[in-house]
């Protein structure tokens, strides 16, 4: 999993409870009939509130709100331009429009995954704020780990998948005679991932798809319509319509997102104690019995923190 899903996944644990809590204040009333048979906003609210997953999002709740309330009470500001430093590093690890997708899939908006940055630079700042990097640590870093940071050749495409040679045949007359793609793919297309999509796969990495794929799309003139393409799938009808060169990474280029490494590394044994402090000077009242020992008092040392951060901003 990436830092950019990790993040996604922690916003995505904490827009639970948001849910809980709207399936709460809609009164009474049904969200569903089956059969003529109601299932009652209070039946959704109590099974959704007695699960196992509730009781880590009401903690990551609470744990946000004592974060806020630190950053008050040491005057810890974020800027704007610190967030979307940190959002601009997550949002280039997926081309294209890849970030908005994997957003909308998750019901996620950009406020929300803002949101989580901030408290992830209040962390960072208020465990890590006198931390200091050197130039000789991120060149040996560099050194001994450049080629992890070095971006293979991409390329954006989209196809149409059939099981048979004929019908492939069929598909690539109609598109050199002018055909839509995307009308051909919704017809003909047995790829269920891409066929509503007019074909399109979007943008993936040299030796990401079978062999004979990846030979066409990384060698073929972009535009072009291909012959009938075989991989263990079926025969592929594809064109490609980007392509990028791998990258070699400098020190240059990778210098800041090691220093965030380094940070990082250097942070992770702080955070534990950081939010055991901040439990253990906090009044935590639990009003829903379910979740009465969920901060305990006295309160004992959490056994697994709430997500930290994953991406640090350089100083």
């Amino acid at each position: 999993m990436s830092k950019a899903d990790r993040l996604v996944a922690g916003i995505a644990a904490a827009l639970l409870t948001v849910s809980l809590a709207a399936c709460g204040g809609g009164g009474g009333g049904s969200v569903a009939t089956v059969n003529g048979q109601n299932i009652s906003r209070a039946e959704l609210d109590n099974k959704l509130e007695s699960s196992p997953a509730a009781r880590g999002v009401l903690q990551n709740l609470i744990m946000s709100a004592l974060i806020d309330q630190y950053a008050q009470q040491h005057n810890i500001t974020v800027t704007p331009a610190e967030i979307s430093k940190v959002e601009d590093q997550y949002k280039a690890q997926y081309p294209g429009d890849q970030w908005n997708q994997l957003l909308a899939s998750r019901g996620l908006t950009e406020q929300d995954v803002q949101d989580l940055i901030r408290r992830q630079i209040i962390i960072d700042k208020a465990v890590g704020g006198n931390m200091r990097i050197s130039e000789k640590q991120i060149k040996d870093y560099f050194d001994k780990n450049h080629q992890q940071y070095d971006k293979p050749a991409e390329a954006r495409a989209r196809h149409i998948l059939v099981p048979d040679l004929k019908t492939a045949e069929k598909v690539e007359a109609d598109l050199k005679s002018g055909k839509d793609f995307a009308g051909e793919a919704k017809q003909y297309s047995t790829d269920p991932g891409s066929r509503e999509k007019g074909g399109e796969l979007g943008w993936f990495k040299k030796g990401a798809m079978v062999p004979s794929f990846d030979q066409y799309a990384f060698s073929a003139p972009v535009n072009k319509i291909s012959p009938p393409v075989k991989s263990p799938f079926g025969y592929h009808i594809i064109q490609v319509e980007e392509r990028k060169p791998a990258e070699k990474a400098s020190l240059a280029s990778t210098h800041d997102q090691i220093a965030q490494t380094l940070r990082q590394q250097q942070e992770t044994p702080l955070l534990q104690p950081f939010y055991q402090q901040l439990q253990a000077n906090a009044k935590i009242d639990i009003h829903d019995p379910r979740f009465k020992d969920l901060f305990p008092t006295p309160q004992p040392a959490v056994s697994e923190a709430p997500p930290a951060p994953t991406v640090a901003p350089t100083k």
